[in-house]
């Protein structure tokens, strides 16, 4: 049976169309006040490549923030459980803790050896270390969110980032690049400063193994090294990142049928 996910989230839109669990197709869409008609525009995108036609769709489920504007979703997904059984399907059931960065908020999920959430912490107050303070740092320094890990790790002179609060933080950047500071040494710093936040958030909790980063900055390979240091155990990132929850809420549906 194919199903379809979708996850609203606060920067992108992500959809994936699964058969009994096997991922067939994927696309995503930055989030915008037209996020009914990006949802409309991706399910028929991934109809018109997959040559199938809307009633080969077994169902549909919607999860994110937005989930309520798929008009067409015949289920709504928490996005926790979600985001907690895309990632332990995706590891091939072996994830015991995810990392999510998403547009808004920082969360940190453990889930059960069945893929359920059994405790999460957030951090929701504060844009510091969301999709969003990276979109910020990627406008600031002019260079794409897919080259932070690798320029990161040229950093040669170590720099701190000492405001936490995504709005003092953005003068703290262009501050910096003013003084002529090097693009590496203040990626390298701002991958440090976010990694301290995670793992202050993750500290309430037993992380249980194995421990996963997802969302779109799990891309940067910098953030997903710098929080293993400061977690002091290893860090997974799955191929696709993005689009976990997506995945799991197609998998709770498959569940129910």
């Amino acid at each position: 049976m194919i199903t379809v996910g979708i996850d609203v989230g606060t920067a992108a839109v992500k959809i994936v169309f699964a058969d009994q669990l096997e991922l067939l197709w994927k696309r995503t869409l930055p989030s915008t006040s037209a996020n009914p008609d990006a949802c409309v525009r991706l399910f028929e995108s991934g109809l018109a490549e997959l040559a199938l036609r809307e009633e080969d769709i077994g169902g549909m489920a919607a999860t994110g923030y937005g989930s309520h504007l798929v008009g067409r979703a015949g289920k709504r997904v928490n996005e926790i459980s979600a985001n907690a059984m895309g990632v332990w399907l995706l590891s091939g059931r072996k994830a015991g803790t995810v990392i999510n960065v998403g547009g808004q908020d920082v969360k940190v999920i453990k889930f059960s050896e069945t893929g359920k959430a059994t405790d999460f912490k957030m951090n929701d107050k504060c844009a510091a270390g969301t999709g969003r303070f990276f979109e910020m740092a990627e406008r600031i320094l002019n260079v794409p969110l897919s080259e932070f890990g690798a320029l990161g790790l040229l950093s040669v002179s170590p720099l701190r980032i000492n405001n936490t609060c995504a709005v003092f933080a953005e003068t703290e950047l262009v501050s910096l690049i003013a003084e002529g500071k090097n693009k590496n040494d203040i990626i390298a710093a701002l991958n440090r400063s976010i990694a301290e936040r995670i793992a202050a958030l993750a500290s309430g909790l037993e992380l249980e193994d194995e421990v996963y980063l997802d969302g779109g900055p799990a891309l940067n390979n910098g953030l997903r090294t710098a929080i293993a240091d400061e977690l002091m155990r290893e860090v997974k990132v799955l191929p696709h990142p993005q689009f976990t929850a997506a995945f799991g809420a197609t998998a709770l549906l498959t569940q129910q049928k």
